[in-house]
Order: structure tokens, then C-alpha cells, then sequence
């Protein structure tokens, strides 16, 4: 079997037999995160602290490691290939949900990138002290996490819940148990 092959086999079995897994523990990271960013804001907005003070659960024990821009890089990295092996499991109008959810995620990825190059290279938009995104010059830093997080999981959620109640028509399309049926086994 080539590599091309067992990939594909892999895939496959991610996005049908293993996709109710597969999406569990991908929304066990979406939610984990979602967390230290919830946490940060009532850090912020409840308890009074300054940006600087508010790291979320990680960041309290670890305040080196919330710090490093690799850190928020990989989490968006994670998120987009999550995002895309896992969409081939996904039809109809759960499908468009999740593809929202994924071109909203290319955007939030594309800026964490370039807030990466930034720290890596020392070099920072406008001169700013600190490396900045493009909507970072409209919208506060932490701010503009939670919306980018909250625009990538409304409608990620959405995709679920249509995923696994789908209409009949839909559920015959399905190659996933996600919904409680096992897909019919056609005989040629």
C-alpha cells in the first residue's frame, strides 16, 4: 500500500467511521481553548486586571509560555487542519457551516502567521512595539481574539447540530454514524 494510499485510508476512516470521535476530540481543544480565552476576559472585565495580569489558566502558572507567539500560531494552526480533514465528513447544509467556519479560520490563521514572522523576525507592522495584525489597528488584541474565536465557532457549532440531525435526505448522503444511523451498504 502506497503512502498516498494509507492517507487516504486514514482520512477516510476519519471522516466515516471514526468521525464522531474525531469530532469530539476536536471540540474537546475548541473548548479547552475557548476556556483560557473566557478566562482571560473575566480576568480582564471582572476582576479588573490589566491585559498584561490576564493569562488565562495556562498563563498563570506559565506566564513564559501564554508569551510565546508560536503558542497562539500552533492552536490556529490546529484549528485549520481540523477544519479541513474533517470536512469531508460533512453534507449538505452542515457542510456550508463548517465552510464558514474553515474560510473564517484561513483569515484568523493568516494573522496569527503574521504575527509569528513579526516576532520571529523582530520586525513589527508600522513600528509598533509589538507584533500587531492587520484588524489589531481597529480592534484590541484581546478583543479581536474572542470575536475571531466566536466567528469560527458559531458556526462550527451549527455545522454540528445540522450534522447530527440532518434531514432524511441528507442523512442517506451521509458516509458517517454521526447521526445514530449506519449508512446503508449498497450491494453492486
Amino acid at each position: 500500500m502506497t503512502v498516498d494510499a494509507r492517507s487516504r485510508t486514514f482520512l477516510t476512516d476519519l471522516n466515516e467511521r471514526w468521525h464522531r470521535k474525531a469530532l469530539a476530540v476536536y471540540m474537546v481543544i475548541v473548548v479547552a481553548h475557548w476556556a483560557e480565552h473566557i478566562t482571560q476576559a473575566v480576568q480582564i472585565w471582572g476582576l479588573g486586571w490589566t491585559p498584561a495580569q490576564a493569562r488565562g489558566v495556562i498563563g498563570m502558572p506559565f506566564p513564559w509560555l501564554i508569551q510565546q507567539e508560536w503558542l497562539h500560531y500552533a492552536y490556529a494552526l490546529v484549528m485549520l487542519v481540523g477544519l479541513l480533514i474533517l470536512r469531508r465528513g460533512f453534507v449538505g447544509p452542515a457542510a456550508t457551516w463548517w465552510g464558514i467556519s474553515l474560510a473564517i479560520q484561513v483569515w484568523h490563521h493568516f494573522e496569527h502567521l503574521l504575527l509569528l514572522i513579526q516576532s520571529l523576525t523582530g520586525y513589527h507592522l508600522q513600528g509598533r512595539p509589538v507584533p500587531t495584525s492587520i484588524v489589531q489597528f481597529i480592534v484590541p488584541r484581546v478583543e479581536l481574539h474572542l470575536l475571531y474565536n466566536a466567528l469560527v465557532f458559531l458556526p462550527m457549532v451549527v455545522a454540528m447540530y445540522l450534522h447530527v440531525r440532518p434531514t432524511p435526505a441528507v442523512a442517506a448522503r451521509m458516509r458517517c454514524t454521526c447521526h445514530g444511523v449506519r449508512p446503508a451498504v449498497s450491494v453492486s
